[in-house]
C-alpha cells in the first residue's frame, strides 16, 4: 500500500481515492508538480491539498478568501492529527502574534492564509523563510478578470509564487471556463505545457435541472414555496435543508419573510448583514436549526451541508459559472436534489443595473462589458432547447463526462413528451425536419456567410447583401421561409447551445456544422433540440410596439408636462449612460406630473424617489416642473 492510501486511510478515515483525487495527487507528488484542479462545489478538492500537505515534510501553504471555510478545515484537520492553523483579520493581535511565532518555528504542517495579508511584504518574507513544500491556491477563479468573482488580491499571487519559490503548485477552483484556466495559468506562472489539468466531476445525474420564466412575482414565489415543499416535504418534519438564492439583499428578505410564513424555519443572509449574524446564519444551518437560509451570492462558499436537497433561483444569478457553483450545493450526498432556476423579462435589466453599479461611481467599461457577456451565457441556458447538463458540460469543457442526454432535466422531460426521431424508424417529426433543415442550411453555407446572414437565407430573404454572398442560388435558400427571421435565428441559436453547430473565432464568425450536427444532418443520430417559441426573437420588437402606444392618461395629469418631464428622463439617461427605466418608471412621472412637487422634500414623498435618485436626478426634475406653465 502506498504513502498516500496509508495517510487516506489513517489520517482522513477514507477507503479510496476519487479516481480524478488519485490524478491529481500523484502529478503534485510525483511529477510535474503543477496542478489545476478543476471540480465543482463539494467534490473533495480540499483532499487534493491537505493530503499532501500531511505527507510533505515542511508548512505547506493555503491561500483561500474564506474565513469561514478555513475555520472549519483546521477544526476538522487538528481533529485528525495533523498540526494546522490560519492567518485572518478576525484574529486578535495577541493570538496573531502567536500563531505567527508558532509559524517561524515551523510547528504546523498548513496554515491558511487569506490573500489579502499577503499584499504584506513581511509576511510574505516570513513564509519564504519556511521553504513550502506546496502552495494550494483555492478559488483559483478569482484571479480571472474574464471570470464571474474576480478579487484584485488575487492578482500579487504570481509574484508571491515567484518569491515563495515552491516545488509544488496546486491550484483548485470549482468554476473556470477554458478563458479562465488560461488565465489563470499565465496569472500564476503555469506553463500551459508543463502544468497538469484535471478536470472532472461536473456531471451531476443526480441533480434535475429546470427553468421557467414567468413575468408574475406572484406565480414565481408560489412556484418557489411549491419546490421547497416537493424537495423537503412537510416544515414540520423536513427531510434536508434547501437555499434560496435572490440577486439582492432587500428581496432576499423579503422571500426569507415568505418562506419562513409558510412554516420553515428560514433567515436572510448577505453582506449587510452584521458578521456576527452571518455567522449565526451559518452555523445554524450547519447545525440544521434552520431548514431554509434566502441568500445572496455572499452565501455558500465553503458550506459544507451534504443534504441539501434543493437550489431555487428566485432571480437570475450573473453568470453560468455562478450557477453552477450555487445549484452544485445541492445533492452533495449523492441522493436526488433538484435545482430550480426562476426568471422573468426583469432580469434583464436588474442585472445590466448591478454590473454597471460600482461603489465609487465609476465601472471599468471592458469589465461590465465582459460581465454582462457572461450574463448573456447564461440566458442561453434558460433558452437551451437541449439537455441542461450537457450545456453545462460543454461549457466547462468537460467533454469527456457529456451524457448524451441526461433523461431528467426540464428539456429532456420536453423532448420525451414530443418524442423524437428513430434513426432506425425512417419516420421524421415535424420538429426533426425543421432542426435538418437548418443544419443543412449551415453546411451548404460552406463559410459565405455569418449567422445572421444564413437566417436570413432560410427565412428566404433577396436582398442586395444575400445576392452578393451567392446564398440565393442555394437549394437551401427559403427552407423555413413558413418561419420568422427572429425564429429561424433563435432557432440558430440553440443548434450552437446543443452542440451541433459551432463558430469560428475569427473577425466575423462564421457557422460551422460539429461532427455531431453533421449526424444528425444526415440522420445518423436523433434530433435532441427543443424548437424556440413561436415568439422567439420578437420580443424587443413587441416592447417598442407598446413604448410607442399612446399613454392612457390619469385626468389629474397634465400631458404636456408628462412629455415633458419623460424628455427631462430621457436627456438625464442619455448624460449618466444608463436605460431610462433605470432613472425612473413612468409611474413616478405620472405621480410627479399630477402632484408638482416644488421642493426635495415634496419629491421624497413620490413614489419610487427614494434618496439615491433623488440626489441623482432630483433637481433637473424639480426645474421641469417649476419651469411648465400652470
Amino acid at each position: 500500500m502506498s504513502e498516500i492510501d496509508v495517510a487516506l486511510r489513517e489520517r482522513f478515515g477514507l477507503s479510496a481515492f476519487r479516481p480524478w483525487q488519485r490524478e491529481a495527487i500523484e502529478a503534485l507528488l510525483e511529477g510535474p508538480g503543477r496542478v489545476i484542479v478543476i471540480a465543482p462545489t463539494g467534490g473533495g478538492k480540499s483532499l487534493c491539498y491537505q493530503l499532501p500537505a500531511s505527507v510533505l515534510q515542511g508548512t505547506s501553504i493555503v491561500i483561500s478568501p474564506l474565513i469561514a471555510l478555513m475555520e472549519d478545515q483546521v477544526r476538522a484537520l487538528t481533529e485528525r492529527g495533523i498540526n494546522a492553523t490560519y492567518l485572518a483579520s478576525t484574529l486578535g493581535p495577541e493570538e496573531l502574534q502567536s500563531r505567527e511565532q508558532a509559524l517561524a518555528e515551523g510547528r504546523y504542517q498548513l496554515v491558511y492564509v487569506a490573500p489579502e495579508r499577503l499584499e504584506s511584504g513581511w509576511l510574505v518574507e516570513r513564509l519564504a523563510q519556511l521553504r513550502p513544500p506546496l502552495v494550494a491556491i483555492d478559488e483559483a477563479h478569482c484571479i480571472s478578470q474574464w471570470g464571474h468573482d474576480f478579487r484584485p488580491s488575487y492578482l500579487r499571487l504570481g509574484e508571491v509564487l515567484e518569491r515563495l519559490q515552491p516545488p509544488r503548485v496546486l491550484a483548485c477552483t470549482a468554476t473556470a471556463t477554458p478563458i479562465v484556466r488560461r488565465e489563470i495559468q499565465a496569472r500564476l506562472g503555469l506553463d500551459a505545457d508543463r502544468s497538469a489539468v484535471i478536470l472532472r466531476g461536473f456531471s451531476r445525474p443526480n441533480l434535475h435541472l429546470a427553468v421557467i420564466e414567468s413575468d408574475s412575482s406572484a406565480d414565481r414565489r408560489k412556484l418557489m414555496l411549491g419546490a421547497l415543499r416537493d424537495a423537503l416535504g412537510e416544515p414540520a418534519n423536513p427531510r434536508g435543508g434547501a437555499i434560496v438564492y435572490a440577486a439582492t439583499r432587500r428581496n432576499t428578505e423579503r422571500v426569507a419573510e415568505a418562506v419562513a410564513k409558510a412554516g420553515w424555519r428560514a433567515a436572510a443572509y448577505h453582506a449587510g448583514l452584521s458578521a456576527s449574524v452571518r455567522e449565526q446564519v451559518n452555523r445554524r444551518f450547519a447545525e440544521r436549526s434552520l431548514d431554509v437560509v434566502v441568500a445572496t451570492n455572499a452565501f455558500g462558499m465553503g458550506i459544507d451541508r451534504a443534504d441539501l436537497r434543493t437550489v431555487v433561483h428566485v432571480q437570475a444569478p450573473g453568470s453560468v459559472e455562478a450557477y453552477y457553483q450555487e445549484v452544485g450545493r445541492a445533492g452533495r450526498d449523492g441522493q436526488p436534489a433538484h435545482g430550480l432556476l426562476l426568471t422573468s423579462s426583469g432580469d434583464l435589466g436588474l442585472r445590466r443595473r448591478l454590473i454597471g453599479f460600482s461603489g465609487d461611481g465609476a465601472s471599468d467599461p471592458d469589465h461590465v462589458q465582459q460581465q454582462w457577456r457572461l450574463f448573456l451565457d447564461l440566458m442561453r441556458y434558460v433558452e437551451a432547447g437541449s439537455c441542461r447538463h450537457d450545456f453545462i458540460l460543454r461549457y466547462f469543457g468537460d467533454e469527456q463526462e457529456t451524457l448524451g442526454g441526461c433523461g431528467h432535466c426540464d428539456v429532456c422531460e420536453r423532448l420525451e413528451q414530443v418524442g423524437e426521431e428513430s434513426a432506425s424508424s425512417g419516420v421524421s417529426g415535424e420538429q426533426s425536419i425543421l432542426v435538418r433543415k437548418a443544419l443543412a442550411g449551415i453546411a451548404r453555407n460552406h463559410g459565405r456567410a455569418g449567422l445572421t446572414a444564413v437566417a436570413e437565407m432560410l427565412h428566404g430573404a433577396d436582398n442586395e447583401r444575400i445576392r452578393r454572398l451567392g446564398l440565393t442560388g442555394l437549394s437551401t435558400h427559403g427552407l423555413l421561409q413558413d418561419h420568422p427571421k427572429a425564429w429561424v435565428l433563435a432557432l440558430l441559436r440553440r443548434l450552437i447551445t446543443a452542440g451541433l453547430v459551432d463558430i469560428t473565432t475569427s473577425e466575423y464568425p462564421i457557422p460551422f456544422l460539429t461532427a455531431a450536427g453533421v449526424a444528425v444532418m444526415k440522420g445518423e443520430e436523433p434530433v435532441r433540440v427543443l424548437l424556440p417559441p413561436a415568439d422567439a426573437g420578437r420580443a424587443h420588437e413587441r416592447k417598442a410596439a407598446r413604448s410607442r402606444s399612446t399613454h392612457e392618461l390619469p385626468d389629474d395629469v397634465d400631458p404636456s408636462l408628462f412629455e415633458r418631464l419623460r424628455e427631462t428622463r430621457l436627456d438625464i439617461a442619455r448624460e449618466k449612460g444608463v436605460p431610462a427605466y433605470v432613472v425612473c418608471h413612468d409611474r413616478t412621472l405620472l405621480e410627479i406630473a399630477a402632484f408638482r412637487p416644488s421642493s426635495m422634500e415634496a419629491l421624497a414623498q413620490i413614489h419610487g424617489m427614494g434618496p439615491a435618485r433623488i440626489a441623482n436626478y432630483g433637481e433637473p426634475f424639480l426645474e421641469a416642473v417649476n419651469a411648465h406653465a400652470p
